[in-house]
């Protein structure tokens, strides 16, 4: 049973996780809330073995095609369409691949963010690299810019090893990762939940990492976000649901992590668990967050996404989360889902939708 334990990263957030569930046993939530939903996805085109260009730029073309068709037909209470995030894996990057999701993103289907796999770096070759990936993906429109023109950005660590987070050094190199991140532009990290030793003992929370930025793991510890106070010196943690519940129909406990694939797809039962781990801005519980993860671009979990099953899940989220009465639904990207947080953090009440812009704009691209 220990092996087991170790084996799952128990050991990392089962404390943290306990700590959530009580604190939700503990607190009443108010009798109207609005459920601002996002699904991050690590959108690698090239995954997989030997996987061919021409395979990649099909995958890119199956998501132009599918998913306006999947999602026209859905609303959320502001007007918005479903906003698919795009994390973008900068050693991928092909102009082939990046036009597509302009055209999506035009269309106000989504935006794009920074995903990255990397490994025995250092803080230079970092830094270039960072430089040299945000170019090429903001040369296609996408990207938030400052009022001094420098980017904003969102960021997803490859192989969920941000600040060097395993032991044995591999997938990342750089300890002061989450520093140099800042200091480029980063904003937020959208990382976890992981199902790596690199998942910290913060779970089902909007945090601050605490501490020196530059050391390994500076993420590991951090003060919950709540109204009232803000930090400017550091990146915002925004993790999604992670919990033990039950599979559908049976009595077998599982580790809900909130990633959808062909594997595991989702459900209304899923869906449900997402939501009810209450994620939110400490001071501002009406205003829940469900950051949701996947890897899109592979056919498998593509037909999940696009098909029957992702018509399901914004069926579900029709009925159950936007009556107007106990819940209001808001379709969000990476950048709104920070943008939201922030305004609670600044005591902004009413209704969430009106925040989506309130600090980092728009990229180019949806302007």
């Amino acid at each position: 049973m220990l092996k087991k334990i170790r084996s799952k990263n128990f050991t990392n957030w089962l404390g943290g996780y306990g700590k959530s569930v009580a604190k939700r046993a503990l607190t009443r939530p108010p009798r109207h809330r609005h459920l601002l939903f996002g699904i991050c996805d690590h959108y690698e085109p090239l995954w997989g073995k030997d996987t061919s260009f021409e395979q990649g730029l099909e995958r890119v073309r199956a998501w132009q095609r599918g998913y306006p068709k999947m999602a026209e037909p859905y609303r959320d209470a502001d007007g918005m369409k479903p906003r698919h995030s795009f994390f973008f894996p900068g050693e991928q990057y092909a102009p082939e691949y990046l036009e597509p999701l302009a055209d999506l993103a035009r269309q106000g289907y989504g935006e794009v963010e920074l995903h990255l796999h990397h490994d025995g770096d250092t803080d230079a070759s970092l830094r270039a690299d960072l430089a040299n990936y945000l170019d090429k993906i903001a040369s296609h429109g996408h990207l938030s810019r400052n009022s001094s023109g420098g980017y904003q950005y969102a960021f997803i660590h490859g192989n969920w090893c941000l600040a060097n987070a395993r032991a044995d050094g591999r997938w990342c190199g750089v300890d002061n990762e989450m520093q140099l991140l800042f200091e480029t532009g980063c904003y937020a990290d959208y990382t976890f939940p992981s199902p790596e030793e690199s998942q910290p003992g913060q779970v089902n929370t909007i945090y601050w990492p605490t501490g020196d930025q530059s050391r390994r793991r500076a993420y590991d510890n951090g003060v919950e976000a709540r109204v009232g106070v803000r930090q400017h010196d550091r990146l915002l943690m925004i993790t999604g649901p992670l919990a033990l519940t039950k599979r559908p129909g049976q009595n077998r406990v599982r580790i809900e992590s909130s990633a959808i694939d062909a594997g595991d797809p989702t459900s209304p039962e899923r869906l449900r668990s997402w939501v009810a781990q209450n994620i939110h801005v400490a001071g501002r519980p009406e205003w829940v967050f469900a950051k949701i993860h996947t890897h899109g671009a592979p056919e498998g979990n593509a037909d999940v996404l696009l098909g029957p099953q992702g018509r399901e899940l914004h069926e579900t989220l029709a009925n159950e989360f936007n009556d107007g009465d106990r819940w209001t639904l808001h379709y969000v990207t990476a950048r709104e889902m920070y943008n939201i947080a922030l305004a609670a953090m600044d005591g902004k009440t009413g209704s969430p939708g009106q925040y989506r812009d309130y600090e980092v704009r728009r990229p180019p691209v949806c302007l």
